[in-house]
């Protein structure tokens, strides 16, 4: 465990603040964290590191999750491996739209020009200014490249290690082309299609939205109970939340075991106020239990009436469109007349109107009843989402392929999850996928879909014929298809660009072969593929984590890491999760300032894997304490001067010390091995208190000589020795104070050192626990006694069996001299300790 050293430079005074201006600077001008890309893959620690999203500022969950991630990149580091540790920026996609949209007061326009003169408002006014996308775009990234830079300066003010010359963004030229690229051979292979069929939908953003992006909260609602005349003239009453689509009404439907309603399968009823005539069906989602037993099926209220539809093979009626608005025509069958009041109006509007006309036609039964339901939502938005037919991309991900997914729930089983528990998200997430991946948005600042279409002699696009770039990457809305000119887009027999851009997830599932440059350096990505570690919190399992193993399984057949380290989420000080949306989001700004680097990193190391843990100051002020201990311990150890190399312990309190340090040693590099920080930061902590408190005390005098010079060499030995060791089995969680008081005595960088090894020191550890215990009760005596701690002890009677007497007789002379005791007996009995000040 020892290293060599130079001779010490102490200090006069010592203190956590101002560390981090100290050493950022000079980890960054040695290159400290710089990556060694000459270096095998199996010399190599990879960690495909999440790329915070740029919409604002950071907070403090993204403080608590990184600082975990770098604890294991500096620990891998120390232990001799190279470690890949880039940082990206993901700055594409509807967050960061809607920061700009704010902060310039613009929306995108596709239809106008480009403006190269364009400059955005100085203070955003209340007349929002329109602006073609091209110049949307150029705004989104000028306030994204504002943001990294503050993203960055907070990154490297906590003290990640990450080597700042290998930083990416999402909407980047190469995160682009390699996103492009698989796109192209996802198409090639089969597996990215296009289809037009019902999709989930916010019409606030008017996008479309994936499965894996759907929220459901509680909202309060209504059955309103309606009467459809029956075959024979009589009410047949369906209880429905959303009597706004009865226009849309295809079909009612009922489970084919319910009694009451066998009689109607097979024939019709007509909706009440339209007089259209509907089949009943029977289908077994239909659940006896609810409402009435009978339901309406709409195209399309919700997922259920898709699933209906598409099974029953039912005729459509949109009502809907991608504005959340009741379309201008009516249905085919849907009269126009009493379909009109309803032209044009929101879904809310709507139901006040038809919840009217049913009243005064009388096919309204009683009141509406207040329910509270769950209604699904896009999980940035604030209107439930709505079900349009559009033309879609998808890309294949098992959720209509069981031998795919079977597959995908294999590579689940084979990954490390760290929790194990969260193995659970994963499995239940793909045994239940509902359909394939919907990977197509309706947005501006994102990775386009890399594709044109012919257009046929009337200007209408031929979606079978697409037309495919020679060169990546490239925006079609902008840019020409090989073998055409500009002046034949939208052109009849011209071509048009694909309107949409690809999901952000579709970027982001491809971040390890984007960090690893991917088709662009095949000898870089050979050296850090698959990689070793995904670090990510626990809500984007769904999304992120399997996205990017499906990405990973059909470009290489494995799985893009071996290891995966998921975080809890940080909640308030009152344990509520923190939301904007609420204003509990605290920024960590002020805590770094407060209490300094190190203390806030001790805080978020010290929650375990996969668990939700509370901002705790209280927490972050014992951090500041520990590190502030960590320097005023290590000046006063390295104070007493550094003994030769070839000097050795001999005294048994100082074997003991370091064989139960041994054990620490072999403890906290087991935990961090098994990815698990904050067993190693505990063990850590618990040895350096016993380390201060305990040993430290009891051979000060030796130390200092007060027992000739064969034993002081012995206690500095130990002192060094171990102080050396804590000071590297720190480094990843106190990076600052550790580099401090390296710099005393050691060359080079801490977090370049090698990390301690266990070494056997032929000690016996129970006797620092006895010493620990002994010296306690000299110290409770003279406390008791209302006197200095330097007071001096009459009478210490340690009573105890024979073999700890024995011990005893191995500490005897640390302790008479630790506590300042004149006198010292030992008898046998039962284990008992008596000081008499």
């Amino acid at each position: 465990m020892s290293t060599p050293y130079k001779h010490p430079q102490v200090p006069d005074k010592v203190g956590v603040d101002g560390l981090e201006a100290k050493w950022v600077p000079g980890w960054e001008s040695t290159g400290a964290y710089r990556f060694d890309r000459t270096k095998t893959r199996e010399e190599i620690y990879s960690i495909d590191t999440p790329p915070p999203t740029v919409s604002g500022s950071l907070h403090i969950g993204h403080v608590f999750s990184y600082t975990h991630t770098d604890v294991l990149a500096r620990f891998k580091r120390m232990r001799g491996l190279e470690v890949f540790y880039p940082m990206g920026w993901d700055d594409n996609g509807l967050p960061t739209e809607r920061r700009v949209q704010n902060h310039f007061g613009v929306r995108c326009e596709p239809s106008l020009p480009y403006d190269p003169e364009f400059r955005p408002p100085e203070k955003p006014g209340k007349d929002v200014v329109a602006i073609s996308r091209r110049n949307f775009v150029e705004l989104c990234e000028t306030l994204t490249e504002t943001d990294e830079q503050v993203f960055e300066q907070l990154w490297r003010q906590l003290g990640l290690s990450v080597d700042w010359t290998m930083t990416y963004q999402t909407i980047g030229h190469d995160s682009r082309l390699i996103s492009q690229r698989a796109f192209l051979r996802n198409l090639e292979r089969g597996e990215a299609y296009q289809a037009e069929a019902p999709t989930l939908w916010d019409v606030s953003f008017r996008t479309a939205v994936a499965q894996a992006e759907l929220e459901d909260r509680e909202r309060p609602g209504a059955f309103h109970d309606l009467a459809f005349t029956g075959p024979d003239g009589a009410d047949v009453v369906i209880a429905t939340t959303r009597p706004e689509l009865l226009p849309a009404c295809v079909a009612l439907v009922a489970h084919p075991d319910d009694e009451r309603f066998k009689p109607l399968f097979g024939k019709s009823v007509r909706t009440p106020v339209f007089g259209v005539e509907v089949p009943v069906v029977a289908h077994h989602l239909a659940d006896p239990e609810k409402g009435r037993g009978i339901a309406m099926v709409c195209t399309f209220g919700d997922t259920t009436d898709v699933t209906w539809w598409r099974e029953l093979r039912l005729a459509t009626r949109v009502v809907l469109g991608r504005d959340g608005r009741f379309l201008p025509d009516a249905p085919s069958g849907v009269p126009a007349d009493a379909y009109a009041p309803l032209v044009g109006k929101t879904v809310h509007t709507g139901r006040e109107i038809m919840v009217r006309l049913l009243r005064e036609t009388g096919a309204l039964h009683g009141e509406p009843r207040p329910i509270t339901h769950s209604v699904k939502f896009y999980e940035k938005g604030d209107k439930p989402l709505e079900i349009v037919a559009s033309r879609q991309w998808y890309l294949r991900n098992g959720g209509n392929d069981a031998a795919f997914r079977e597959k995908m729930l294999a590579r689940g089983e084979e990954l490390n999850w760290v929790p194990k528990h969260m193995r659970v998200r994963y499995s239940s997430w793909v045994a239940n996928l509902a359909g394939d991946w919907l990977v197509s948005r309706q947005r501006f600042f994102g990775v386009p879909i890399p594709l044109w279409y012919r257009l046929d002699a009337n200007g209408e696009p031929d979606y079978d014929a697409r037309l495919l770039p020679d060169t990546l990457p490239v925006d079609p809305s902008s840019d020409v298809p090989p073998g055409f000119t500009a002046e034949q887009r939208g052109m009849p027999g011209g071509f048009a660009a694909d309107p949409d851009v690809m999901d952000t997830w579709a970027t982001s599932s491809l971040t390890p072969q984007i960090v690893g440059r991917w088709s662009l350096d095949d000898d870089l990505f050979a050296r850090v593929f698959p990689m070793d570690l995904r670090p990510q919190a626990h809500e984007i399992i769904r999304t992120w984590l399997f996205s990017t193993a499906v990405r990973a399984e059909l470009e290489h057949g494995v799985l893009p890491w071996r290891a995966a380290s998921i975080a809890g989420w940080v909640l308030d000080p009152d344990r509520k999760k923190m939301s904007k949306s609420i204003g509990n989001v605290i920024i960590p700004v002020d805590l770094l300032e407060r209490f300094g680097s190190d203390a806030v990193r001790y805080w978020a190391a010290s929650a375990r894997p996969g668990v939700d843990t509370a901002v705790d100051e209280g927490q972050m002020k014992v951090g500041r304490r520990l590190a502030t201990k960590l320097l005023n311990a290590s000046r006063f150890v390295l104070g007493l001067g550094v003994p030769s190399p070839d000097a050795v312990v001999t005294e048994p309190l100082d074997r003991a010390l370091l064989t139960s340090l041994s054990a620490v040693v072999s403890a906290a590099t087991a935990a961090l091995e098994a990815l698990d920080y904050a067993r190693a930061l505990q063990v850590t902590e618990t040895f350096f208190w016993t380390f201060c408190d305990d040993y430290v005390e009891l051979v000060k005098g030796r130390a200092y000589g007060d027992s000739g010079p064969s034993g002081a060499e012995s206690a500095q030995v130990a002192l060094v020795t171990a102080l050396s060791a804590v000071l590297r089995l720190f480094a990843p969680f106190l990076p600052f104070a550790t580099e401090e008081v390296w710099s005393w005595w050691q060359e080079g960088s801490v977090h370049r050192a090698e990390w301690p090894s266990p070494a056997a020191a032929g000690g016996d550890p129970e006797l620092l626990s006895l010493a620990s215990q002994v010296i306690a009760a000299v110290r409770r005596a003279k406390t008791d006694a209302k006197v200095s701690m330097r007071s001096a002890v009459e009478t210490l009677t340690v009573t105890g069996p024979a073999e700890l007497l024995a011990r005893f007789a191995d500490v005897q002379a640390d302790i008479r001299v630790a506590g300042a005791v004149a006198d010292i007996t030992t008898r046998e009995g039962d284990f008992a300790v008596e000081a008499r000040v």
